[in-house]
């Protein structure tokens, strides 16, 4: 049996609880390279039953913003794909009071993420943060319209 993609989104949310940080993701179509990215790099049950994380989670058109041909090897090497995930991670649950008053963190990737917040904007690296606190059982995802990639 072939599951039409909204299909198989159905049953993929069905496996997962709704509210786990990886529910989220899959239930949100603006995260489906994220998803597909999280699942070459077998992380999917880490964001599901794992946690408190705060995740700083690209869009689709953040991932855009990678050539493609750079995005399809990245995809492809799991090891590097898993570090730069890691690398949008924070252990502990986050919010976006917090994050303010803050001016770097340390990712589960090892290294560390820049904070900057000027006036009403908050960049993470070089990336801005375009929704903030969508709460999860297991932590709280901020979006963000730019993949980080941790240092060499």
């Amino acid at each position: 049996m072939v599951l039409a993609p909204s299909a198989f989104a159905a049953a993929a949310t069905s496996m997962l609880p709704n509210n786990s940080i990886a529910g989220i993701v899959v239930s949100n179509p603006d995260f489906s390279t994220l998803l597909a990215a999280v699942e070459a790099a077998g992380l999917t049950e880490t964001l599901n039953g794992y946690g408190p994380f705060t995740v700083f989670a690209p869009t689709n058109a953040a991932f855009a913003k990678i050539p493609a041909d750079q995005l399809t090897a990245l995809l492809n090497d799991p090891a590097k794909l898993k570090a730069v995930l890691l690398y949008h991670v924070v252990p502990g649950k986050v919010m976006a009071a917090d994050v303010v008053t803050m001016t770097s963190a340390t990712s589960l990737e090892g290294s560390p993420l820049n904070i900057m917040v000027n006036g009403s904007t908050v960049m993470v690296n070089d990336a801005t943060v375009t929704a903030t606190d969508i709460a999860a059982s297991n932590g709280v995802i901020h979006v963000i319209d730019t993949v980080l990639m941790p240092p060499n």
